[in-house]
C-alpha cells in the first residue's frame, strides 16, 4: 500500500523472523559468534537468552541457514510444549532418522548409532530448542541426558537452548544444577540503543529496496526508540503503522507526531512497572533526587506530575509548625498496660 509512495520494493517491517533482515549489533554479533564457535568446537550445551522480541528466533534462523550451508544435520523444536515421547518423535523426524519403534530405548539406540556414523564421517548434528522457558523440568532432564551421547573426547550432539530470561531462573533452581553445570557457553540478545535503532531502521529500509531518500525524520526515529524501548519487534510494529499513517496523510518523511499517534493507539504511552520502580527509587525531595541529582523535568508526564505533587507535600511538611511531643510519641509506640 505504501511501498510506491516511499520508493520501497517490499515491506521492511514484517514481524516474521526473516534472517535476511538480521541487524548485527554488537550483542547479536557476539551471540552469533558464541553459537557458531560452540557448535564448531563441539561444546555440547549452549544457552541463548533474551527479552521478548529482541530477535532470538531471527538469530536462530540465521544460524540454521549457516548450518545447512555447512552440511550440519539439524532438528529445530519450536514448540516445546510436548510430552517426552512427542519430543523424541519430532526430533527424530526432523533429523530424518527412521525408527519403527516408539520405545524410548529403541529410539535412543537409533539416535546414538546415527550420531556415531556422522561423527566418524566428520559431520555434526545440532538440536535447537526455541521457547525453552516453557520446557517442563522432566523434559529438561531428558534433554540433559542426551548429552551423555558422546565419545571419550567429544559430544556427539550439540544442543542449543533458546528462551526468555525466565529460562535462566528455571535453570537456577537446585534440581537443575546438573543441567546448569553442563552449559559451556552463554549468549544474550539485548535491546537496541538509540544509535542501533537508527541503524536497524535504515538497514531494513535498504534491504527492502529504499533508494536512500529519507523515510523517517530524526525525531520519528527517536520517538520509535522511546516507545519501543529498544525492542526490535515493537520497533517493527511502530514503524510499519507509522508508514501506513504517513502514507494516508501523504506525509514524507514520517514526522514524529505520526509516531506519537501510533504509539497512543497501541497504548504505549503508559509507564511500565520497571520505569515506575526506577522513578520511585529516585523520588526527588525539594528538587533533589535520592541520587542527589536536581529534578530536570525529563520524566514522562505521569511521573512528572507525581514528583511535583510529592515536592509540594514535602515543602508543606517542612514549613509546618506541627510537632509531636517526645513523651507522647513514646507512649503511642509502646503503650503501657493499664492497672486494674
Amino acid at each position: 500500500m505504501y511501498k510506491k509512495f516511499f520508493n520501497l520494493k517490499e515491506n521492511p517491517f514484517n514481524v516474521n523472523p526473516d534472517p535476511r533482515y538480521l541487524f548485527l549489533t554488537r550483542s547479536t554479533q557476539e551471540a552469533l559468534a558464541c553459537l557458531t564457535y560452540g557448535i564448531e568446537t563441539r561444546k555440547g550445551f549452549i544457552l541463548l537468552t533474551g527479552e521478548v522480541g529482541t530477535g532470538k528466533t531471527t538469530l536462530l534462523n540465521k544460524l540454521l541457514g549457516w548450518l545447512h550451508q555447512e552440511n550440519v544435520a539439524t532438528a529445530f523444536v519450536f514448540n516445546p510444549r510436548l510430552s517426552v515421547s512427542q519430543f523424541f518423535d519430532f526430533m527424530m523426524a526432523d533429523f530424518g532418522i527412521p525408527c519403527e519403534s516408539r520405545m524410548k530405548s529403541q529410539v535412543l539406540i537409533k539416535l546414538n548409532q546415527w550420531l556415531l556414523d556422522r561423527y566418524q564421517a566428520g559431520e555434526r548434528a545440532v538440536l535447537i530448542v526455541d521457547e525453552a522457558q516453557n520446557l517442563s523440568p522432566q523434559m529438561l532432564e531428558e534433554i540433559r541426558l542426551l548429552t551423555n551421547l558422546e565419545t571419550s573426547t567429544e559430544k556427539l550432539l550439540q544442543i542449543v537452548l533458546a528462551g526468555q530470561p525466565e529460562l535462566e531462573g528455571k535453570l537456577n533452581q537446585p534440581q537443575m544444577r546438573q543441567l546448569r553445570q553442563r552449559i559451556t557457553l552463554r549468549a544474550k540478545t539485548l535491546p537496541l540503543t538509540l544509535e542501533e535503532t537508527r541503524g536497524y531502521i535504515n538497514e531494513r529500509l535498504r534491504i527492502a529496496g529504499s533508494d536512500g531518500s529519507e523515510v523517517f525524520s530524526a525525531g520519528a526515529i527517536e520517538a520509535i526508540h522511546q516507545y519501543a524501548r529498544g525492542i526490535p519487534r515493537v520497533t517493527n510494529v511502530l514503524s510499519e503503522h507509522a508508514l501506513i499513517s504517513a502514507f494516508v496523510d501523504q506525509r514524507k518523511p514520517v514526522p514524529r507526531e505520526v509516531v506519537d499517534e501510533v504509539a497512543h493507539d497501541f497504548e504505549l504511552l503508559e509507564v511500565d512497572p520497571a520505569s515506575q520502580a526506577m522513578a520511585a527509587a529516585e523520588v526527588p525531595l525539594n528538587g533533589i533526587s535520592a541520587a542527589g541529582a536536581p529534578l530536570n523535568g525529563n520524566h514522562p508526564p505521569l511521573v512528572e506530575s507525581l514528583l511535583q505533587a510529592l515536592n509540594t507535600l514535602v515543602e508543606r511538611l517542612n514549613n509546618s509548625e506541627i510537632t509531636v511531643e517526645p513523651e507522647r510519641a513514646r507512649q503511642t509506640e509502646t503503650p503501657t498496660e493499664k492497672e486494674p
